[in-house]
């Protein structure tokens, strides 16, 4: 199976070998780990790999229900996964990225943030309807003060623990990625810090049992960076399409509020007032002054260096839309100007000077008759 087109043969074990190959490489480790359920010898170890780990059956009124909690073997899951991640990113850059590019025959820093912006609108759009599902299934929004009642959630159902360690995978797929996509070298401090900000997060909620705080925090953030990302698109398709940018900025505002109000609401008054107060690593239960105030301090600095880049965004749009405007008003102006001295230097004068002329001539003439 191969993932893209192969213009060159590389020695093996070269740099651009790895780089051209990566996702068959990936493919191969996949199958292999796959190849393992068959023999029953090997069936436990690739069972780690594909199945999360730490089941627990309890009894409710539906029934049993099987609950998870996270631990050490969930590390074997996410390589798992890890892997998926890559090949389903070369699946979408080769049949589906690169036709397009081929049409629009961008430039390179234009190319490199096309294919940026359509791997994560893939991913944000299928991860906000993944989410959005999970919150209407379990309930969370319909009731928001289970967002904090009865902590610590530790026990997870399959869902959302699975969500949480394909969300890891994947932001962790993104690191190896600036190398195998060639990212420019201008472009990766800014890509690492977004990427390091999601895991930082992510793994902060689903080791602090606040998974469902967590949820929202990531429904809302992964549907404001789809409008982004899709204004980004159309931008480079055609740079007069900018009317996405300001769908963008209202979402973008909107959802740095809702943040705030729900992390203070959620953390910093629900959690205050639980009875469970204190440090218990057996159980789960992580509700002390110092976390609290540490997850609100990292919540609050993060959600204030993203709103100022924003502003330094929107700020630097209006300075290239008043430039732009006072381009087209010179150029309107030379266009104006142009066919009058184009006359001048025809000697053909414009309307009112030929009156005036003709005038001269006519007192001329009725003087010399007189």
């Amino acid at each position: 199976m191969a993932f893209r087109r192969r213009n060159k043969s590389y020695p093996f074990f070269s740099q651009e070998f790895l780089i051209q190959n990566h996702a068959d490489i990936v493919f191969s480790l996949v199958i292999f780990i796959l190849i393992g359920l068959m023999f029953e010898a090997t069936a436990k170890t690739a069972i780690l790999f594909i199945q999360p780990q730490y089941n627990v059956t309890t009894l409710s009124p539906e029934g049993e229900v099987t609950l998870y909690h996270y631990g050490w073997k969930d590390f074997a899951t996410i390589l798992f996964y890890f892997f998926i991640v890559i090949i389903l990113h070369a699946v979408v850059q080769e049949y589906l990225l690169d036709k397009v590019n081929r049409r629009l025959h961008l430039s390179k820093s234009k190319n490199t943030k096309f294919n940026e912006s359509g791997q994560l609108c893939v991913f944000h759009l299928v991860s906000s309807v993944w989410s959005f599902y999970i919150l209407i299934t379990e309930g969370y929004l319909l009731h928001p003060s289970s967002l904090w009642e009865n902590y610590p959630h530790v026990h997870l159902r399959f869902q959302v623990k699975f969500f949480y360690l394909t969300q890891l995978a994947y932001w962790l797929h993104a690191l190896p990625e600036l190398y195998f996509q060639k990212v420019r070298k201008e472009e990766i401090p800014r890509q690492l810090q977004y990427i390091c900000l999601y895991l930082l997060h992510i793994s902060a909620a689903y080791l602090l049992n606040l998974s469902r705080v967590g949820l929202v925090l990531l429904f809302l953030q992964y549907l404001s960076e789809v409008f982004f990302h899709i204004a980004r698109l159309f931008y480079f398709t055609d740079e007069n399409h900018q009317k996405m940018f300001d769908l963008w900025a209202v979402s973008f505002v909107f959802t740095r509020m809702v943040t705030l109000t729900l992390m203070f609401l959620a953390v910093g008054f629900g959690l205050a007032r639980a009875e469970n107060q204190g440090l218990d690593w057996e159980m789960g239960n992580f509700n002390t002054v110092l976390i609290r105030m540490t997850v609100l301090l990292l919540v609050c600095l993060t959600q204030s260096w993203l709103l100022w880049k924003f502003i330094r965004f929107q700020l630097r749009r209006w300075r290239e839309f008043r430039h732009e405007q006072a381009v087209r008003k010179k150029a309107a102006t030379k266009q104006t100007l142009r066919p009058l001295k184009r006359d001048s230097q025809q000697g053909n004068a414009p309307p009112h000077t030929i009156t005036t002329s003709q005038k001269r001539i006519r007192s001329q003439s009725t003087n010399t008759i007189k």
